[in-house]
C-alpha cells in the first residue's frame, strides 16, 4: 500500500503516515469501520498506531456530500460488468481509507501525543465533513490512482 499523496498542512509534514490496515469492522459496533495508521514524528524515537473510526452513516453522508457514487459510476463506465463490480467494492474501501486519512490529518494538525490511540467515530464530525468536502479532488485522484483508472472528463463536484 503506497502512502497517500501529500496534501497536508505544514504541521503534518513533521509526520510520516502509512496505512497499516483497513477498513475493517469494529468489534461490538455494527455499521462502524476503522483504519489503523502507523504514525512517526521526526522527533520521536518510535512510531505509534492510530485507529480512526467512522460510522456507516457518516460514510453515507460524506458519499452524498461529495457525490462520490456519481463520480464512481462515471469513472467505471467503460469497464466490463465483472470488472466494474470488483472496482466498485475496492473504490468504497478506498473512500473509507481516504475519509479516515482526512480525519487523522486533523488530529496531526491539532497535535497528537506519542501514544497509541483511537479517534472515535464521534470525534470532530463537522470538521471531518468540511475537510473531506475541501479535499474531494484529492480523494478521487487517490482512488483513481489506486484502481489504475484512466479518467477522461470525470471530475468531482
Amino acid at each position: 500500500m503506497r502512502a497517500m499523496a501529500a496534501e497536508h498542512a505544514p504541521e503534518s509534514s513533521q509526520f510520516r503516515v502509512t496505512l497499516f490496515v483497513g477498513p475493517q469492522p469494529v468489534e461490538g459496533k455494527p455499521f462502524t469501520s476503522s483504519c489503523v495508521f502507523n504514525v512517526k514524528k521526526r522527533s520521536w524515537k518510535g512510531g505509534i498506531q492510530v485507529a480512526v473510526v467512522i460510522s456507516q452513516s457518516q460514510i453515507d453522508t460524506l458519499n452524498t456530500d461529495v457525490d462520490f457514487s456519481r463520480w464512481l459510476a462515471q469513472a467505471l463506465i467503460d469497464l466490463s460488468d465483472e470488472d466494474r463490480l470488483s472496482h466498485q467494492k475496492r473504490a468504497h474501501e478506498l473512500f473509507i481509507q481516504a475519509i479516515c486519512w482526512c480525519k487523522l490529518d486533523l488530529a496531526l494538525q491539532s497535535g497528537i501525543t506519542q501514544d497509541n490511540q483511537c479517534l472515535a467515530d464521534e470525534t470532530w464530525i463537522p470538521e471531518v465533513r468540511d475537510t473531506v468536502i475541501k479535499r474531494t479532488n484529492f480523494i478521487t485522484s487517490y482512488i483513481a490512482s489506486e484502481l489504475d483508472l484512466v479518467l477522461r472528463d470525470v471530475t468531482a463536484p
